[in-house]
C-alpha cells in the first residue's frame, strides 16, 4: 500500500491520517518521536527501530480493517536479543512504553497494534524453512520440530512434510499465520475434533515475557507460563520458539461435502462423525445466496454443473442450506482399503440424496486449498469478522435464533459462513483459551467480507447476534475476542479471570504487552 492510498483509504479517520502526517513531519526534523525514551535512541537496537511513514503505517493496519493505530516505532529484530533488550527498556521507564508483536498483520480489530508504543514486525525472525528444526526423541520414540515463532505455518509444512515425511497435526485453515500468533488464541479447523487446536500439540516453548525474562517453558517446566502463554492473547510474553508434535504425514486425501437442508440431521451427523474413528477433518458450513459453496476456501472444489445443482436446492430451501465438509487421509500402504474405508464412514449420514461431491486431491494440495490473502486488496475491504463458541446443548435454539432468523433472513453475509463442533476433552483447561462447559460444542465463524458503506450493517448484525444469545441464556465465549470493558473480559474468562489477573502481575506487571487486546489497559499494577 502506497502512502497516497493510505490518505485516501475511506476506512482511515481524519485524525489517524493527521497523526500520520504529524508522525512524519517530525521524523524528518528528528528521527525520533519524542516519546521514545532517549536511552533507546543509543541502544544496541536503534539501528533496527523504524519510525518511516511506512513502516508505521504497515504497522497500523490489520486484515479486519477497522481499527487503524500508529505506533510510534517499529522493531524489526536481528536477533531474540532485540526483543529482550525492548522490553527491558520500557520496563525501565517511569511510564513504560506499550509493546505489540505482529506477524503478518491477520487480526482483524486491532489487537495487534501499539498507540504510543512500538511493534515488533516478529516475521523480521522468519527465516522460512531454515527456522524449522525436526528432531526424534530417542525416549518416548516420536519426532517434533522446533519452530521460531514467527514462522509461518506453510512453511512449515512444506519443510516437515517435503523433507522429512512428516506433518504437524492440527492445523487452521489459513496457513499463512505465524506460529506465534495461532498458538496465543488457540489455532482451531476441522481437524481439532480429532488432534484438539494447535495449543494442545505444543511440547515446549521459549517464551520473552513482560519483565524481559528469556524462559524455556513446557508441561514440567515453567509450566504457569507454559498454560498462561498458549491461548493467552499475547498478554505474558511472546513466543519465540515453539516445539511441535509431528506425525507422519499421509499423502493424499479423499475431499468430499454433502449437502444438508434439514439442521437437525446436519449437526446430528458431524456429532456422529467427530465420535467414531476414521474422519481425518470435519468442518460444517452454511450455504447461502451471498455465501456460495464455491468461496476463497474452495475455490475450485464444485464445478459449474454442481454450483448450479446446489443453486437449485438453495432456491428451494427458503435460501439456506448447510454442507459439511469431510476429508480421510491416506497414503500408499492405504490407499487400497481407502473407498471401503469412506462408504463405512458416510453409510449412515442423513444428507440430501445424490449431493454428496467428491475429489481426490494430494494431501498438501489440501491443506494448502485457501491461497495467500496477504495480496492487496484491488479495492479497501473490511473483514468484521465474529467468531464464537457455542455449548452443544443451545444449538437448536441458536440455529432458530441467530442461523435462520438473523443471518439467514437477512442474507447479506459475503464469505465463508463455519458450524463445527469440537470434543471439550482435546482442550487442556490449565490454559488461558476459554470454552463453553460442555463435552460437545460448536463454533460460529462469520468470515464477512464488505465495502465501507456497508460496515454500519454487519456490525450492527455481529451485536445483534451476540445481544440474543445474552437475552436467550446463550453463554457463548467469543474465539479471537474484543470486548471493550474489563467487566465483559471478566464475564469472557468467568472462573479463569482470578489466575488470569495474577499470571498478568507475575508475568507482566507493569502491562507492557498486548494493549491492543484492551484487557488490562485501565488497570494499575495496585488494582490487581
Amino acid at each position: 500500500m502506497t502512502n497516497n492510498s493510505l490518505i485516501s483509504s475511506p476506512f482511515l479517520p481524519l485524525f489517524t491520517i493527521l497523526t500520520y502526517l504529524l508522525i512524519s513531519i517530525s521524523c524528518e526534523l528528528n528521527p525520533w518521536p519524542p516519546s521514545i525514551p532517549i536511552h533507546i535512541q543509543s541502544s544496541p537496537i536503534a539501528p533496527r527501530l523504524h519510525n518511516d511513514l511506512s513502516s508505521l503505517e504497515t504497522a497500523s493496519l490489520d486484515y479486519g480493517n477497522l481499527v487503524h493505530e500508529p505506533p510510534l516505532s517499529v522493531l524489526r529484530p536481528s536477533s531474540i536479543d532485540d526483543l529482550i533488550a525492548l522490553v527491558r527498556i520500557s520496563n525501565n521507564c517511569s511510564s513504560p512504553f506499550p509493546i505489540s508483536v505482529r506477524g503478518h498483520g491477520h487480526s482483524v480489530r486491532g489487537q495487534a497494534m501499539a498507540p504510543g508504543g512500538v511493534v515488533v514486525d516478529i516475521s523480521a525472525l522468519a527465516k522460512g524453512g531454515e527456522g524449522v528444526r525436526v528432531s526424534r526423541d530417542p525416549v518416548l520414540g516420536f519426532h517434533y520440530a522446533d519452530v521460531g515463532g514467527g514462522e509461518v505455518w506453510m512453511d512449515v509444512l512444506r519443510h516437515c512434510t517435503e523433507e522429512h515425511g512428516l506433518a504437524p497435526v492440527s492445523w487452521t485453515d489459513y496457513l499463512y499465520l505465524t506460529v506465534g500468533g495461532t498458538l496465543s488464541n488457540g489455532g482451531i479447523s476441522g481437524q481439532s475434533f480429532l488432534h484438539g487446536p494447535q495449543i494442545s500439540n505444543v511440547l515446549e516453548m521459549d517464551v520473552v515475557t513482560g519483565k524481559g525474562e528469556l524462559i524455556t517453558c513446557s508441561h514440567e517446566m515453567n509450566s504457569e507460563l507454559f498454560f498462561a502463554v498458549l491461548g493467552g492473547l499475547g498478554q505474558f510474553g511472546i513466543i519465540v520458539r515453539a516445539r511441535i508434535v509431528l506425525e507422519k504425514a499421509p499423502t493424499r486425501a479423499k475431499w468430499m461435502k454433502m449437502i444438508y437442508n434439514d439442521f437437525s440431521k446436519f449437526t446430528r451427523d458431524q456429532e456422529h462423525l467427530i465420535s467414531i474413528k476414521g474422519a481425518s477433518y470435519v468442518e460444517g458450513s452454511l450455504l447461502t445466496d451471498k455465501s456460495p459453496p464455491n468461496n476463497w476456501r474452495s475455490s475450485s472444489f464444485y464445478s459449474s454443473s454442481h454450483q448450479s445443482k446446489i443453486g437449485t436446492l438453495l432456491k428451494n430451501n427458503q435460501g439456506l442450506l448447510y454442507s459439511i465438509e469431510l476429508v480421510k487421509y491416506y497414503d500408499d500402504l492405504t490407499a487400497n482399503n481407502i473407498d471401503q474405508e469412506i462408504e463405512m464412514i458416510i453409510e449412515n449420514l442423513s444428507f440430501v440424496d445424490g449431493f454428496i461431491f467428491k475429489r481426490d486431491v494430494t494431501f498438501m494440495d489440501f491443506l494448502a486449498r485457501v491461497g495467500n490473502l496477504d495480496k492487496p486488496e484491488a479495492e479497501p475491504v473490511a473483514h468484521p469478522w465474529l467468531n464464537l463458541f457455542v455449548p452443544r446443548s443451545k444449538v437448536a435454539e441458536f440455529n432458530t435464533g441467530v442461523l435462520m432468523n438473523i443471518i439467514g433472513k437477512h442474507n447479506q453475509t459475503t464469505g465463508p459462513i463455519l458450524f463445527y463442533p469440537f470434543n471439550k476433552n482435546k482442550w487442556d483447561d490449565r490454559m488461558s483459551a476459554v470454552t463453553p462447559d460442555e463435552n460437545i460444542f460448536y463454533t460460529l465463524g462469520l468470515l464477512h467480507t464488505c465495502e465501507p458503506h456497508e460496515l454500519g450493517y454487519f456490525e450492527d448484525q455481529n451485536n445483534e447476534i451476540i445481544k440474543f444469545c445474552e437475552e436467550a441464556g446463550i453463554e457463548i465465549k467469543q474465539y479471537l475476542p474484543h470486548y471493550k470493558s474489563r467487566r465483559d473480559w471478566m464475564k469472557h474468562f468467568g472462573k479463569k479471570w482470578k489466575t488470569f489477573e495474577e499470571r498478568k502481575m507475575k508475568f507482566d506487571p507493569r502491562m507492557i504487552l498486548s494493549r491492543g487486546q484492551n484487557i488490562f489497559n485501565h488497570v494499575t499494577y495496585s488494582e490487581i
